[in-house]
C-alpha cells in the first residue's frame, strides 16, 4: 500500500497577500490584486496592468545576493522560508537526505535575461557571470536546497501553466513510493517584463481592458483574456507516519493526482475539453473518490474565452449531475494568472478553503455566459463545510494537471 502524504506548511507571495495569512485575508474579502504595471514605463505598449507582488527584495536580501539572482528564485526563497518555518523542517534532527525540493517555473529567469541581454548588445564581456545560474529554471530548487541542506531529491518541473501542479504531483508521488519523506514543492514566476508582456499580448492573450477593477473577470460573458501576475505558492509535502512522529501541525491531506495531455494545438484546448476530463477522472480515481465527494474546484478559469467555455465543459462530462451541485471559482479574477506559480498558489487556496470552511470567490462576474453556466461563487465569498477540494490547472502544449486535497482525518 502507497503512503499517505499530508501537508504541513505552506508559503505566499502574491498580489493579495505576501504570507499565507495575508493570502487567506484577501482571499475571504475578494481583494483585487490587479492595478497599474510599475516594474517597468508600459506608455509604448498595449498592456498596462498587472497583478504585481508588492515587496521590497532588499529587505529580505543584501544588494550583492540579489546581483547574483533572478526575482522569481528570491521570491521562491522567501515563500519557502515561511512554509519551511511553519513546519519546523529546519531541524538537524532530521535525515536531511531524505527531504526534497522540487520547485517549478514556467518562465525562469526572464529578468535576468532581458537586463543582461542589454548588456550583450552593449558589450559582449559585460554580461554578468551569474547570468547563466541566476536564469535558469532550476535554481530557485537548488537555491532552497543549498539554504537549508535538504539533499533529498532536488529539480525543476516546467510544463506552463500547469507546471506547479506537476511539481507538487510529483512530489506526491516521490513521497509515496518511498524516494523522501518531506518534499518542499510548488511554483515560482515573475515575468511581468517588456519581453514576457509584449510577447503574451501580441500572441493576444492578455486582456485589452485596462480597468483593473474589471479586467480579470474568469466565466463572464464579457472576457477576453488573462491579466498576467507573478508570485509564489509553496506546499510542504511529509509522509504521514514521519509527520506524526515527530508532532507536526498537519493542515490536510494530498489525496489524488491525474496529468494528461491534449496532443491537440500549441495553445488552446481540446475543443471537447477530453484532456482536462481525463485529468480530473485520474485524480478522482487516484483519490478513490466520486464527483459526489467533491465540494470545491479552484478553477484554472483565466478569463479567455476559450479555456473558461472548455473548462466549464469538461468539469459537466467528469462530473456529470454533480457538475450543478459544485462550487467552482477562479481566484485569476484576484491575482491575475501567476504562469507557472499559479498551481501553487491556488493549491494553497483549496487547502485554505477545507481549513477555513469558505470558497473563495469569482470576483468581476458581472454578466452571465450560456456557455459558462456553473456555480462560480460570484463576488463574494461564502461560507460552507469543505472537506475534499481539485484544483485544475492547464498549460501551453496541451499539458494538463489536476490535484485533490481532503481534510485530514485518521
Amino acid at each position: 500500500m502507497s503512503r499517505r502524504v499530508v501537508i504541513t506548511g505552506t508559503g505566499i507571495l502574491s498580489p493579495i497577500g505576501n504570507s499565507t495569512h495575508e493570502f487567506y485575508i484577501g482571499l475571504k474579502k475578494g481583494a483585487n490584486g490587479i492595478a497599474p504595471i510599475t516594474c517597468f514605463n508600459t506608455d509604448d505598449y498595449s498592456v498596462h496592468i498587472a497583478g504585481e507582488v508588492k515587496i521590497n527584495l532588499e529587505d529580505y536580501f543584501e544588494k550583492r545576493e540579489l546581483n547574483r539572482m533572478d526575482r522569481f528564485t528570491a521570491m521562491a526563497l522567501i515563500a519557502s522560508s515561511e512554509a519551511v518555518n511553519q513546519s519546523n523542517i529546519d531541524d538537524d534532527r532530521l535525515d536531511k537526505n531524505r527531504i526534497g525540493v522540487v520547485i517549478g517555473s514556467g518562465i525562469g529567469g526572464i529578468n535576468t535575461f532581458e537586463e543582461q541581454h542589454k548588456k550583450l548588445l552593449d558589450n559582449p564581456r559585460r554580461v554578468s557571470p551569474f547570468f547563466i545560474p541566476s536564469m535558469i529554471s532550476d535554481i530557485a530548487s537548488g537555491q532552497v536546497s543549498i539554504k537549508y541542506g535538504f539533499k533529498g531529491p532536488n529539480y525543476c518541473v516546467v510544463s506552463a501553466c500547469a507546471t506547479a501542479s506537476h511539481a507538487i504531483g510529483d512530489s506526491f508521488r516521490m513521497i509515496q513510493y518511498g524516494d523522501a519523506d518531506i518534499i518542499i514543492t510548488g511554483g515560482s514566476d515573475a515575468s511581468i517584463t517588456p519581453m514576457a508582456v509584449s510577447g503574451f499580448a501580441n500572441m493576444k492573450a492578455l486582456t485589452k481592458n485596462d480597468d483593473p477593477e474589471t479586467a480579470s473577470r474568469p466565466f463572464d460573458a464579457n472576457r477576453d483574456g488573462f491579466v498576467m501576475g507573478e508570485g509564489t505558492g509553496i506546499i510542504i509535502l511529509e509522509e504521514l507516519k514521519h509527520a506524526q512522529k515527530r508532532g507536526a501541525e498537519i493542515l490536510g491531506e494530498i489525496a489524488g493526482y491525474g496529468a494528461t495531455a491534449d496532443a491537440h494545438h500549441l495553445t488552446s484546448p481540446a475543443p471537447d475539453g477530453d484532456g482536462a476530463v481525463r485529468a480530473m477522472n485520474r485524480a478522482m480515481e487516484d483519490a478513490n473518490c466520486k464527483p459526489v465527494d467533491i465540494d470545491y474546484i479552484n478553477a484554472h478559469g483565466t478569463s479567455t474565452p476559450f479555456n473558461d467555455k472548455i473548462e466549464t465543459t469538461a468539469i459537466k462530462t467528469a462530473f456529470g449531475n454533480h457538475a450543478r451541485k459544485l462550487s467552482v471559482s477562479s481566484t485569476k479574477s484576484m491575482t491575475g494568472h501567476l504562469l507557472g506559480a499559479a498551481g501553487g498558489i491556488e493549491a494553497v487556496a483549496s487547502i485554505l478553503s477545507m481549513r477555513n470552511n469558505f470558497l473563495p470567490p469569482t470576483i468581476h462576474y458581472q454578466t452571465s455566459d450560456p456557455e459558462c453556466d456553473l456555480n462560480y461563487v460570484p463576488n463574494t465569498a461564502v461560507e460552507k463545510d469543505v472537506n475534499c477540494t481539485m484544483s485544475n490547472t492547464f498549460g501551453f502544449g496541451g499539458h494538463n494537471a489536476v490535484l485533490i486535497f481532503k481534510s485530514y482525518s485518521n
